[in-house]
């Protein structure tokens, strides 16, 4: 069953929707950038209905200022208390769930590795984690790499380049970082995120085309738990990406 709900956060109300079901450990889904709670092409209303069919509890929720909720959209890096009062909010209108596990894409991904704790979320699943943008304003060197590679092996885009279909300046520019290599200074939210996520149990999904998640994966300090989708798909949209996704979060549920 679906149930919408108001909860306070600082002197605000928020929205969120509860698909309910019997199971003790429930799924809060935290939604990045300023998304609304449903998800890019409804993914994450599709993802919560999916589990909860299955006996998984799941909690959406709009932070201060998206959507339905009330309040200013302070972005990913004041969100710490939206996150509490969903996690609290999801308890209470669910008292069969036992442990949360908490579920983002891109910024919201960095905003649960921070701010979880204070939450009481036990596990994670962080996708595509957003450590800031490359201050050139161009894709990471490996995602250029990758790119022009498969261009190359394109006839298409050949023909493209000969009839000025290319923008050559700015090819020049990619080519040119990326023969350059990726050297990877320390990267402070990564670096943030590090601290925060400490002994808690955690996973990383890529999507392996995707420029967050290259980013990412080349500035991340550590190995750890990393999955990857082969797509291009920020938000997993592509055939096939739902089903691989939801194995993941049923495995992180179990």
């Amino acid at each position: 069953m679906r149930e919408l709900i108001s909860f306070p956060c600082e002197g605000d109300m928020l929205a969120g929707t509860l698909d309910d079901a019997a199971g003790a450990t429930g799924l809060l889904i935290v939604s990045g950038g300023n998304e609304i709670r449903c998800g890019a092409h409804r993914g994450m209303a599709l993802i919560a209905a999916t589990l909860a069919a299955g006996g998984v509890p799941v909690f959406r929720f709009d932070r201060r200022g998206i959507g339905d909720s009330e309040g200013a959209n302070y972005g990913y890096a004041e969100s710490g208390p939206d996150i509490a009062a969903a996690a609290q909010a999801f308890r209470t209108v669910a008292p069969n769930v036992k442990r949360i596990v908490g579920f983002g894409n891109c910024d919201a991904a960095t905003a649960l590795a921070l701010f979880h704790r204070a939450a009481g979320i036990e596990s994670l699943v962080l996708a595509n984690p957003w450590v800031g943008d490359e201050e050139d304003g161009l894709p990471p060197a490996n995602a250029i790499r990758s790119h022009y590679a498969d261009r190359a092996r394109d006839p298409k885009q050949w023909l493209r380049l000969a009839t000025g279909g290319i923008n050559i300046g700015k090819a020049i520019s990619g080519l040119r970082k990326a023969s350059k290599g990726s050297p990877q200074p320390g990267n402070p939210i990564a670096e943030q995120m590090t601290a925060a996520l400490g002994d808690t149990p955690h996973v990383f999904l890529l999507a392996n085309r995707d420029n967050t998640a290259i980013r990412f994966a080349g500035a991340w300090p550590h190995g750890g738990d990393k999955r990857e989708c082969a797509t291009d798909s920020h938000s997993f949209a592509r055939p096939g990406d739902d089903a691989w996704l939801l194995a993941q979060l049923r495995e992180a549920l179990a």
